[in-house]
């Protein structure tokens, strides 16, 4: 679990989440979503690019993959 708190430090700088502050746990979901949907648009525009286009999308799922993955351990966090 340490180890994945250091993949995803949300929970530990910005917003620092703990079981009673639910406003710590929605400040942080709100950061991974704002930050997804505006790397999402910008890799949007740039996959339309025909050569570089795969890459673009192979790093925009990516991208989305960690932004699910932090406000799975921000829901943990606030959890345990």
């Amino acid at each position: 679990m340490d180890q994945l708190e250091k993949l995803f430090p949300v929970g530990d700088t910005i917003a620092p989440i703990s079981k009673d502050n639910v406003m710590s746990l929605v400040i942080a979901i709100v950061i991974y979503v704002v930050v997804g949907a505006i790397i999402g648009v910008l890799i949007g525009v740039l996959s339309s690019i025909p050569i570089v286009g795969i890459i673009f999308g192979i790093i925009g799922a990516l991208v989305e993959i960690y932004v699910l993955g932090g406000i799975i351990m921000s829901v943990v966090r606030f959890l345990k």
